[in-house]
């Protein structure tokens, strides 16, 4: 699957927020090593910096295009690998990780090894979002598994399976012996423009689908659905009310 880094900037304020309102909560004072796994372009990577300037700060991710975007200061070093085979190293105080972990199946797993792993006084923080319920995402799974799609797209999207609810992620962080500060947001997005909410899932859950269609079947998918996203987010005086669930979880190791 491949990203669009300038369709993923479109709505980039929006996209932000939960960032800095996760590492808001991340009490690490003077972090040796801070890690920011699925950074994308690496703009919120830098941030980290600036939070904590005499850290050495990384930012792994998978898409060679959003590395190849990048544009970060000195003092920000961004890698393309699997964050999926990644490991703390001995230094490494503060994970963070941004809508990233709801693409890896088995992240669970994957968070319970990073929570043995980081050191004392160590931090775990991620976000995901928690929308996979919504009308934009039942309804691109109701087209996608449609008799006109089914033989193209059936299962190419991960939905029950793809976010834990924010019990289940306390009691992990519980379980691993570390804090755990864990709550949701329900963001009300103001967007504007034509189809809107195309827009936004165009630069994020939309893009497994695009990868498997040919640009003229990708055309007609996103016409039936863009119809079927009218209805259910209709606008009103050029606005659209968008309602955006994310799911918050900061762990820490005594």
């Amino acid at each position: 699957m491949t990203w669009d880094p300038q369709q993923y900037a479109v709505y980039e304020d929006e996209r932000s927020r939960p960032f800095h309102e996760l590492v808001d909560r991340i009490g690490a004072t003077a972090p040796r090593r801070v890690v920011d796994l699925g950074c994308g372009q690496g703009t919120l990577t830098q941030a980290l910096l600036q939070r904590w300037p005499t850290a050495w700060v990384e930012g792994i991710d998978s898409s060679p295009e959003m590395i190849a975007s990048a544009a970060v200061g000195t003092g920000v070093d961004l890698r393309v690998a699997d964050i999926a085979d990644w490991a703390p190293s001995d230094d490494t105080d503060v994970v963070v990780s941004n809508a990233a972990l709801q693409w890896v199946p088995g992240h669970p797993d994957l968070l319970r090894r990073w929570a043995k792993a980081v050191p004392e006084d160590g931090w775990l923080a991620w976000q995901v979002p928690g929308n996979f319920g919504s009308p934009s995402h039942r309804l691109m799974r109701e087209l996608a598994e449609s008799p006109r799609w089914a033989r193209r797209l059936g299962g190419v999207l991960r939905h029950s399976d793809a976010v834990l609810e924010p019990d289940r992620y306390a009691q992990l962080l519980v379980d691993e012996g570390m804090s755990a500060d864990v709550w949701e947001s329900t963001y009300q997005h103001v967007l504007v423009g034509q189809d809107p909410v195309l827009e936004w899932v165009r630069g994020t859950a939309l893009r497994p689908l695009l990868a498997v269609l040919v640009p003229t079947d990708a055309a007609r998918f996103e016409r039936d659905y863009a119809a079927a996203l009218r209805s259910a987010y209709p606008a009103v005086d050029g606005t659209t009310l968008f309602a955006f669930r994310r799911i918050f979880c900061v762990g820490h190791k005594p």
